[in-house]
């Protein structure tokens, strides 16, 4: 009784992931509002009832096709081992960028970089999803790692500012991954180390220098508290006054 239990549980999840497959390459290859709820039960060679049962209709597939196309980019498994790695700040930000670029300047990317590419491109409705179950504890993890090359504490507001600044050009390769023409699409067919030697560089710079400058904001600051702060007079040990 227990194993057919267990063999009912290892089928339904085996349709689940046949479903979120075909709907994957469905929404990468024609978009969310051109692609039918048929269209991928018939790929997935399932009834339409099975995607109402394990996603509750061609919304809930989607946003599950979302969230499925964000832990592919990047797992937050390997964030967390990359963040607690021994490597220096700088290098885990060479990390970062490489597992960003490389996905994105395949000749063939997987429908999870089209559909993300479109959703940068054009949000959807269902975007904001991502930012809820997937973004935030990979974002405090790469704010660490920022963090640790600028000095600037993860909850300073110029920390936020930095994340955008290193994430939005690995971003604009997932939207040249659709094929979109340009520049955008020159870059991404040049060698891969190059572009990736290219972003680290140019993020660190900055980085660096955002880090130099929040120190000059900072240290102002503190010798103005210290002089706030009343001086008394010193005395020899034993002096009587």
């Amino acid at each position: 009784m227990a194993e057919a239990r267990s063999n009912l549980r290892t089928d339904g999840q085996a349709t689940r992931e046949r479903i979120l497959e075909a709907a994957g390459e469905l929404f990468a290859a024609d978009g969310y509002a051109q692609t039918t709820a048929k269209a991928i039960a018939d790929r997935a060679e399932v009834g339409l009832t099975l995607i109402n049962y394990h996603f509750g209709g061609r919304e809930g597939l989607y946003r599950a096709v979302l969230i499925e196309a964000h832990r592919r980019l990047g797992k937050l498994s390997e964030l967390r081992e990359l963040a607690e790695s021994e490597l220096p700040a700088t290098a885990k930000l060479r990390a970062l960028i490489y597992g960003l670029v490389r996905p994105a300047t395949k000749r063939q990317p997987g429908w999870h970089i089209n559909v993300l590419g479109k959703e940068i491109f054009a949000p959807s409705a269902h975007f904001p999803v991502l930012f809820e179950a997937e973004v935030p504890p990979k974002l405090a993890i790469i704010k660490q790692i920022l963090s640790d090359i600028t000095t600037i504490p993860v909850d300073d507001p110029a920390l936020v500012r930095c994340v955008i600044s290193v994430l939005a050009p690995c971003s604009m390769l997932l939207v040249a991954a659709r094929g979109a023409p340009g520049p955008l699409d020159e870059v991404r067919r040049m060698p891969r180390e190059a572009i990736i030697s290219h972003l680290h560089t140019y993020a660190l710079a900055g980085l660096e220098a955002i880090g130099r400058e929040h120190g000059r904001r900072e240290s102002p600051r503190s010798n103005r508290v210290s002089a706030a702060k009343p001086r008394g007079r010193s005395r020899p040990v034993g002096s009587k006054k």
